[in-house]
């Protein structure tokens, strides 16, 4: 097996400078974990893909590793792990298997959108508390019927009986649904209420069920079991995110979105260069120091991965710079910056690993081999696609007609 992790390569996406030994400290305690999640979900990740299997040895490792609940503050029992950390973990598993770094990301991105939100005293915040205790893992429901992908529309309402709440969503997708202790979604203030007047709600397992309309067969990340369901939530208010779904998006759902589903792209197309690497280097070592005819793809692709890596660790370290000022997060300038790092970066994975691809000819063409790319690839032909580009690019039109265009090479 080829090792994903390769000094020639970018190995971390942080760059913030850690000023104490504690920081610095818990930064290598985490990426310790976080690696050894890795190894054990790399030498599952072709299974993970062939069967279209949950990964389930890697989350018992990632559980035995605590790495769900990190983003839980340290008073309710989790470890206040800085977003970039989280981030870095992302990346991590990407290079190891796409399918287990994107339900990590997605759990962690639901995470992000209720830690800030819970209100002290709650149900909420101690459900926090259980997520970190028990290692539970959060699913996401945002999809819906025709709305696809349009995360800022709702059709389902939540219906209400004094302080009871019921809601029927048909969910064209939830990920992972059948193996998460819990479900995040989105839905309708009310039934008057307009299609964006929107609520983020929270259903621990016990409240809900699920029944299945739509398969999950697919190209790529086939281990995330996407399928659609019918899904019924009952509870109470306590339920409900106290803050409107509107200010939650803005500040933490598209960022923490776009970085945390990045840096699994990333990671995958990190892992296809180091492939790509250990190609040339044994096919030199074979033919008496002669480069193979793709070589030429090789310095392609590394300069691709290192643009792809530097545009996510600057808008990482952009967002960690704004996270507290809501005025900042909110505004058009970061929205539209934020929005197009997930579409410049998903289009730099694709072009990353088809260059490692192309590096190794037939042997990464394959689907069996120590030097096989194929599942790199088909992975991230998914990052155009999930929330796609062309919808993106489309909703942005009028902003970047207005947008101020920089002035100089340095800010």
């Amino acid at each position: 097996m080829i090792s994903s992790v390769n000094t020639s390569i970018p190995i971390g996406l942080a760059t913030s400078a850690h000023d104490t030994h504690d920081t610095v400290a818990a930064s290598a305690t985490f990426r310790a974990r976080a690696d050894a999640v890795a190894r054990i979900a790399e030498s599952r990740a072709d299974a993970v893909d062939r069967d279209a299997a949950f990964p389930e040895a890697a989350f018992a490792e990632i559980r035995r590793q605590r790495l769900l609940g990190i983003m839980v503050p340290r008073h309710l029992g989790g470890e206040s792990a800085p977003f970039s950390e989280i981030v870095d973990v992302c990346y991590r598993l990407g290079q190891a298997c796409a399918s287990t770094a994107m339900i990590y990301a997605m759990h962690q991105v639901k995470m992000a959108c209720i830690v800030r939100y819970v209100g002290e005293g709650t149900a909420l915040e101690a459900y926090l508390s259980r997520i970190a205790r028990e290692q539970l893992l959060l699913a996401s429901s945002t999809t819906e019927g025709s709305a696809g992908g349009n995360v800022r529309a709702s059709e389902a309402p939540v219906e209400q009986n004094g302080d009871q709440i019921r809601l029927t969503r048909q969910a064209s997708c939830i990920s992972y649904a059948l193996n998460a202790d819990g479900i995040v979604t989105t839905a309708r203030r009310s039934p008057q209420a307009a299609v964006s007047d929107q609520v983020l709600l929270v259903f621990p397992r016990e409240q809900y069920r699920l029944e299945p309309t739509v398969g999950w067969d697919t190209l790529g990340m086939r281990g995330t079991c996407s399928e659609g369901f019918t899904l019924y939530a009952e509870g109470t208010s306590a339920n409900i995110v106290p803050v409107a779904y509107e200010r939650i998006h803005q500040r933490s759902m598209v960022p923490a979105a776009h970085l945390m589903w990045s840096a699994a792209w990333a990671g995958a197309a990190a892992a296809a260069v180091g492939r790509a690497q250990a190609f040339v280097r044994t096919a030199a070592r074979q033919s008496q120091g002669r480069l193979p005819p793709g070589t030429p793809h090789l310095g392609r692709a590394v300069a691709s991965l290192r643009t792809l890596v530097a545009l996510l660790a600057s808008s990482l370290e952009n967002y960690e710079r704004l996270i507290d000022d809501e005025t900042a997060l909110g505004s058009l300038e970061f929205q539209t910056a934020i929005t197009l790092t997930k579409v410049q970066a998903s289009e730099l994975a694709v072009e990353t690993v088809l260059g490692a691809m192309r590096t190794c000819g037939l042997a990464g063409y394959r689907n069996d081999g120590a030097f096989s790319v194929a599942r790199h690839l088909r992975d991230v032909l998914s990052a155009p696609i999930m929330i796609n580009n062309d919808r993106i690019l489309a909703n942005l039109a009028p902003q970047t007609l207005l947008a101020a265009l920089p002035t100089a090479i340095r800010a």
